[in-house]
């Protein structure tokens, strides 16, 4: 699918605003419902637009600490640690990286405890780590959840 400078309208007006109709987006883009409805609907069947979500507060939600890890891994176990980690409730992402087999993690939970508790019960108890750097986020200044096009 070639995507038209209407769709790239639509994505980006959905990236700010997820709940927003096709009656609102339609006025926007002077296009009708039914025509807004079947692009986005061939733009979720060609794998363009994955799903929509919500995005939570995770500090409002009692998950005050934030903490990203570079994980190193043994190469051959890699995906191993890395399907591990994506099971995890408290991995909120989890990418492969460039460099000696690393994975970039980021982690969410409730306290500096139970950051603790993850780091030595869950992670290190991982087969195939070789290495883990741990940084712990102060402050957000910009967080983006969507591709603004």
């Amino acid at each position: 699918m070639k995507l038209t400078e209407t769709d790239f309208k639509i994505l980006n007006m959905l990236s700010d605003h997820g709940r927003m109709s096709y009656v609102d987006l339609a006025k926007e883009l002077n296009l009708s419902r039914v025509a807004v409805r079947d692009r986005i609907q061939q733009m979720q069947n060609e794998g363009i637009i994955e799903k929509f979500s919500v995005v939570i507060n995770s500090e409002k939600v009692g998950k005050g600490v934030s903490a990203f890890f570079n994980v190193d891994c043994d190469p051959n176990a890699l995906v191993h640690v890395a399907e591990k980690l994506a099971e995890n409730p408290k991995v909120a992402s989890c990418y492969q990286m460039t460099g000696p087999s690393t994975l970039h993690t980021h982690v969410l939970v409730e306290d500096f405890q139970k950051l603790e508790q993850f780091i030595n019960e869950e992670l290190y108890a991982l087969d195939g780590i070789t290495r883990v750097e741990s940084h712990i986020l102060l402050r957000r200044f910009k967080s983006r959840t969507g591709l603004k096009l």
